[in-house]
């Protein structure tokens, strides 16, 4: 039996990188996926072709996780169309790097919004549907830079440590409701971002990693499919680090 079997999964910012990662997995682990995207409609069309190849039902949806009322219809829009919400993961991020004595107000405000205030809208979002399931685990994607911060990165570094708070608290509120909520802080992720990199400045990371190497998108998609399955029953209100032990 698949881990993830007959399950719903919305997962936001999925078209590439990390999210791409994650929905392939719970595709191949029999979760029907549902995934945001934010712009390319033949990217999504392709992903939707291509995960369908593992025999679930998988839909792509032009959503801003960032705007309150459009997160509400998205969930409204899942539930319609599949039942219900089972896991919910809230991957779409951005970054908008800068020295804080540079940074502009919209490059704070932008980072803020798109990160932290989506984790917010999409998780109130599908309280309902988990409610009524009885059950349901929501897994945020934080950083390691949300938990020891970096030089350049204020603006998500603060996103990404609030996406911690918010997990803790959501997990204190709704454990009695057996919803679950966790977050993720990976650390240095090769992805099409760190592709653009030189090789050299890549491999200068690479070197202060423990185990000597970035990390992959299925490293990510891995444990987020534990704590996405019934594996992870009795996880609740952590941040897993997957790092390589940068941070220990």
């Amino acid at each position: 039996m698949k881990l993830l079997d007959g399950k719903v999964a919305i997962i936001t910012g999925a078209s590439r990188g990390i999210g791409k990662g994650i929905a392939t997995l719970f595709a191949q682990q029999g979760a029907h996926v549902a995934f945001t995207y934010a712009s390319s409609d033949e990217k999504a069309r392709a992903l939707e072709q291509e995960l369908s190849a593992f025999g679930t039902k998988i839909k792509g949806f032009k959503s801003d996780a960032a705007d309150f009322e459009a997160a509400q219809s998205l969930v409204d829009a899942v539930v319609a169309e599949f039942g219900t919400v089972d896991v919910l993961v809230n991957n779409a991020g951005i970054t908008r790097d800068t020295l804080l004595m540079r940074m502009s107000e919209e490059q704070w405000d932008e980072v803020i919004r798109v990160n932290l205030k989506s984790v917010f809208n999409l998780s109130k979002a599908v309280i309902k549907p988990m409610m009524k399931a009885k059950s349901g685990s929501i897994i945020n994607m934080s950083s390691v830079v949300g938990v020891k911060g970096n030089a350049g990165q204020a603006n998500y570094a603060a996103s990404k440590a609030g996406i911690i708070g918010f997990t803790k608290s959501m997990a204190a509120e709704m454990g009695s409701r057996n919803i679950r909520c966790n977050a993720i802080a990976p650390g240095f992720i090769e992805t099409e971002m760190t592709g653009a990199l030189a090789e050299d400045v890549v491999q200068k990371w690479r070197d202060t990693i423990p185990l000597k190497r970035g990390g992959s998108t299925e490293d990510v998609a891995n444990v987020t499919l534990f704590l996405a399955s019934d594996m992870s029953a009795y996880v609740t209100g952590q941040t897993l680090h997957v790092c390589g032990g940068m941070l220990m």
